[in-house]
């Protein structure tokens, strides 16, 4: 596992958590705030997981 799939998922998790907080508390801009942080820790750990089968596949 390397660094970007690490970051990837915590980046992932911590937006998951800010777009349900902004749920509950009816606060769409935290909502929105932990939807993009959420997407791009996907896309960082997607990366991660590229580099990865790269890597293996040499």
């Amino acid at each position: 596992m390397n660094k970007d799939q690490v970051q990837g998922r915590v980046e992932a998790s911590q937006g998951k958590i800010k777009e349900v907080v902004g749920k509950i508390l009816d606060d769409k801009a935290m909502e929105l705030d932990g939807n993009v942080q959420k997407n791009v820790g996907k896309v960082q750990a997607g990366f991660g997981d590229l580099k990865e089968d790269i890597k293996s596949s040499r």
